[in-house]
């Protein structure tokens, strides 16, 4: 093994876990192996078959990768080749050849093309000595890469009962794991799982407003350094990309609505150096083996953990530092969710909704994020601080929350177990809504004991008790708090709980106490322009601006575009097009009447209210 190592691979020692895979592979043994992006998988079956007797079958997804592999096996001395779609007639005959006549050590082949009745027969007439199935999370409907064609392989069992079979990826939770080994028909399958931990990667995820202001901010200071951005759509891919070239950075997209020729062109220009960024689709990344990626981001939110834990792992491959940048937005929750509702079957839609709610949980985790993200993985980290991520650089201040985490999982429990977090927020504050006045929960212990905080700051309680598995989330499209041992522990008395400070922020949830501060005539005045706004342009009042709104700003007076751009329902176009309008009026009405002292005393009496 080490002789091979070193001659044909020119490597003097083994990553972590690859001897020993590769021993119960020449063993004859089924083996699983979980290996994070740059950890060496492809050793893992590469080795071993240059010591078997026979053909090693590799079956991957990445066709556009395939003539690479092969070429940069070839290039070290090893007899590869690849069957593809991509292939013609005399080409894919002169294949079928060199098996029967094993000439050939290493096979890459596409599933589609595994299953062919032909491709069977010229394999039985060869030898084969392994299956590889890389990429293997394909083949779990619990991935969040599955491809319908991977369930086929099944057969393989069937058809080489005696052909052991090692399974890759780099990504894969225990659930899913578990589907890939019954897929399979994995026999006495030894399990192997690489640490998650890349030390190396900095996780920060970011708000995202005036989002492209950032990012270029960013990029100035990483100029001619090469990384990645991830986008949702092409569209986005190639608007992001032509204004980043026009304001001085060299970029190319990638996504899979380009030719073959200019997704190959494109590629080989960012791994060649030529392109600093390369912004793509999720179509781009899979095999690729650049070193120096020195950042990684993603300018829209990844659909699950498990995508973006592959995505960030094509940062930092040499070990040097590398930082993954996540923009994060409830906007672009609600695109992924209307794209999971066109899933064919209910199964499929509540796996992509629970795998969202995951990913949101993480963006608004205040743990951790690599510990956040290793637990995914049914990994344990140890550490209260990694250092290398944006909540352990700036943590937040904690406090002694035992009494509200009872007081939350109380009433969830008088509940029976049966809501959501919206709606058990509401009882828990007091809300006066049509629903829970139909379901006598006003007349529950728990109905309003938790008036003194806001709906907004216990919804980010009950997600940090989630996120610490004192509760858990169960369903699809509405999913309902279920409590678990770690809850019961936490109402016997036997667990004690440090939450973090709840945000200070206006509360708007309450009507009452914003109408209480409004100053009188100014909520009068702003709707009375509102009015006239909506009329000019035929529209309904709300869409410009909801009651909420207005009283915020009735009682907190924004003076200026940053002060307005805080107010509740007021983004960057808004603020462009009604802004001035109602900043005007404001101070019209402010030099109208002496509020110089009153502003500032609400706003104070508002912030320590909600604190």
């Amino acid at each position: 093994m080490q002789h091979i190592l070193q001659k044909y691979f020119g490597y003097n020692d083994f990553r972590p876990l690859q001897k020993e895979i590769i021993s119960d592979i020449l063993e004859g043994k089924d083996t699983f192996a979980l290996m994070p992006t740059g950890g060496g998988k492809s050793l893992c079956y590469q080795l071993p078959a240059l010591m078997m007797d026979g053909v090693t079958v590799v079956i991957s997804p990445l066709i556009s990768l395939m003539k690479d592999q092969v070429d940069n096996l070839k290039s070290n001395g090893i007899a590869a080749e690849y069957l593809n779609s991509t292939l013609g007639y005399s080409q894919i005959k002169q294949v079928h050849e060199k098996l029967i006549d094993n000439r050939i050590k290493i096979l890459y082949v596409a599933p589609e093309r595994l299953i062919m009745s032909d491709t069977f027969s010229y394999l039985k007439k060869g030898k084969v000595s392994m299956f590889a199935v890389d990429e293997a999370h394909c083949i779990s409907e619990w991935g969040h890469d599955f491809r319908p064609e991977y369930r086929r392989l099944n057969i393989l069992k069937k058809r080489f009962r005696n052909v052991p079979i090692v399974a890759l990826t780099a990504t894969a939770s225990p659930k899913v794991e578990k589907d890939i080994v019954k897929q399979l028909s994995l026999e006495d399958c030894r399990t192997y799982r690489a640490s998650f931990n890349r030390k190396n990667l900095f996780y920060h995820v970011k708000t995202k407003k005036d989002t492209y202001r950032q990012l270029k901010a960013y990029l100035k200071k990483h100029r001619g350094e090469s990384g990645i951005i991830y986008c949702q759509s092409r569209s986005m891919v190639e608007t992001l990309s032509k204004r980043l070239n026009k304001d001085g950075f060299k970029t190319l997209a990638y996504h899979a609505g380009l030719s073959d020729f200019k997704r190959e062109y494109n590629q080989n220009s960012f791994i060649q150096d030529n392109t600093d960024i390369i912004v793509a689709t999720v179509a781009f990344g899979m095999g690729i083996d650049k070193p120096d990626v020195r950042f990684v981001i993603h300018y829209d939110l990844p659909k699950n953990l498990e995508s973006y834990y592959q995505e960030t792992g094509r940062g930092g491959r040499d070990g040097l530092p590398c930082e993954c940048v996540l923009f994060f937005s409830y906007a672009d929750k609600y695109k992924i969710e209307y794209f999971i509702e066109q899933k064919k079957t209910k199964e499929e839609r509540d796996a992509a909704l629970m795998q969202l709610r995951q990913m949101i949980n993480y963006c608004e985790s205040n743990q951790c994020r690599r510990k956040v993200l290793l637990e995914y993985f049914g990994e344990t980290y140890p550490e209260s601080n990694c250092k290398k991520c944006d909540v352990c650089l700036n943590p937040k201040e904690k406090f002694e929350g035992t009494k509200y985490a009872e007081m939350i999982l109380k009433c969830i429990k008088d509940l029976d177990q049966r809501y959501g977090a919206c709606y058990t927020v509401d009882v828990l504050t007091g809300s006066g809504s049509k629903k829970i006045q139909k379901n006598s929960h006003h007349l529950l212990e728990s109905y309003g004991k938790g008036e003194f905080f806001t709906k907004k700051q216990w919804l980010d309680i009950l997600r940090e008790l989630i996120n610490k598995g004192i509760l858990e989330q169960k369903g699809g499209r509405y999913p309902i708090l279920n409590l678990n041992g770690k809850s019961e522990d936490v109402l016997n008395g036997n667990l004690r709980i440090e939450l973090t400070v709840p945000s200070k922020t206006v509360n708007v949830n309450s009507e009452k106490n914003l109408n209480e501060e409004a100053i009188p005539g100014l909520f009068k005045s702003l709707r009375k322009l509102r009015k006239q706004i909506a009329d000019e342009q035929n529209v309904p009042p709300y869409i410009i601006f909801s009651d909420r709104s207005l009283m915020e700003m009735a009682s907190t007076l924004p003076e200026n575009h940053v002060e307005f751009l805080k107010i509740h329902g007021v983004g960057e176009h808004k603020l462009k097009k009604y802004g001035p309008a109602f900043i005007n009026e404001i101070r019209s009405c402010r030099q109208n009447h002496d509020w110089g002292l009153t502003r500032g005393r609400n706003h104070e009496q508002i912030m320590e209210r909600s604190s």
